[in-house]
């Protein structure tokens, strides 16, 4: 297979989070690419508005796979000025390719459609789960949960950006829209109005000092960030309406940090845009250890689809590892090695390799 071509191929289909044509044609061309080499079934909702596919081959009925999971989708590009390429050229210079989502996580894709089809060819039991709008809540994955469910699922593969070293989970995300209203008047008078952003203003402060932020072994300890925040119509009106979204990384369920922003005098409404649960899988699992590549200390920073995958197949370990550096994930000039890539397809292709066709 060429993994440089198709990796060019993916980066040069702008597949933002949001926007599903350009996310569908990624799954066709793997798909394609796949089916062109071994025989697959194909399930999914390709023309949904967070479209997915899996794709299995023939396997004993009391056989487990081994997954692949993986998202198609890309954060935009921000600002081009801040790019010193063309973030969709698929350029390569000195062994690197350049362009946005090559390490998040094309180049996961490209080196997991490689191990798939090497597994399929020698009749392992394997599954390719592809997915859209990850970076947005992971709803491509949620609305494959009940496809991944009705297999039997024996390890989860994540191929998100970690150097090619193995992480057995990560903290969940809860993203809260906090909405504060005032009263409406005119600038020259705000003393006969109640200021939105004020208040608002106030809770953020508050926030700072006293959310109870929880910590684990570990995952870590959970964290606070303003996204985005907004409120008003102009500079001479006193702003009836502002709203904030809150970013909190999780180790426990969230429900202590809903509470504390829900019952803040100054709010008015708060609604949970993203609810994701943390991942952990046992370093002694069975599996895990019997994996030759490199286990981290720690988790990932970020959250995956493995949130999703963890409650569909809650007997199964979960690893994130792939090829990619994590601190250019999101960033201006992303990138990632050809070597690494090579070195992910091998890893992959030695776990298929190890794995039991029949259980």
């Amino acid at each position: 297979m060429d993994s440089t071509g198709l990796l060019r191929e993916l980066v040069a289909q702008r597949t933002v989070s949001g926007d599903p044509a350009p996310q569908r044609l990624s799954m066709d061309t793997i798909v394609s690419l796949i089916a062109s080499r071994v025989q697959v079934t194909v399930e999914g909702q390709p023309d949904s508005a967070h479209p997915w596919l899996l794709l299995t081959n023939e396997a004993p009925p009391s056989a487990k796979r081994l997954v692949f999971a993986c998202h198609v989708d890309t954060v935009p590009p921000g600002d081009l000025g801040h790019w010193e390429f063309d973030p969709f050229a698929a350029s390569i210079e000195d062994g690197v390719l350049q362009g946005r989502g090559t390490s998040d996580m094309k180049a996961g894709v490209v080196a997991a459609t490689a191990a798939v089809i090497d597994a399929a060819e020698r009749g392992v039991p394997v599954a390719l789960l592809l997915t859209s709008d990850e970076e947005i809540g992971s709803l491509g994955a949620q609305a494959a949960r009940h496809a991944v469910a009705e297999n039997k699922i024996g390890a989860v593969i994540v191929p998100e950006a970690t150097g090619n070293s193995i992480h057995l989970g990560h903290r969940g995300a809860l993203w809260l829209d906090v909405t504060t209203t005032g009263v409406a008047a005119h600038g020259s008078t705000p003393q006969k109005g109640e200021s939105a952003i004020m208040k608002l203003v106030d809770v953020l402060a508050r926030a700072r000092a006293e959310l109870p932020l929880g910590e684990d072994p570990f995952l870590g300890a959970e964290t606070f960030n303003v996204g985005t925040i907004d409120g008003g119509s102009a500079p001479n009106i006193v702003p009836d309406a502002a709203h904030v979204v809150v970013d909190h990384r999780t180790v426990g369920d969230g429900r202590n940090l809903l509470d504390w922003w829900t019952s803040q005098p100054e709010v008015d409404r708060v609604e949970a845009r993203i609810d994701l649960p943390g991942v952990r899988t046992p370093s002694d699992d069975d599996w895990v250890t019997s994996l030759q590549t490199t286990l981290a200390d720690g988790p990932v920073t970020y959250f995956t689809d493995a949130s999703i995958l963890a409650a569909a197949a809650p007997t199964a370990p979960i690893v994130v590892w792939g090829p990619g550096t994590p601190a250019l994930m999101h960033a201006a000039n992303e990138s990632v090695s050809l070597a690494e890539i090579d070195a992910a397809v091998d890893a992959y292709t030695a776990v298929t390799r190890a794995w039991p066709t029949v259980d």
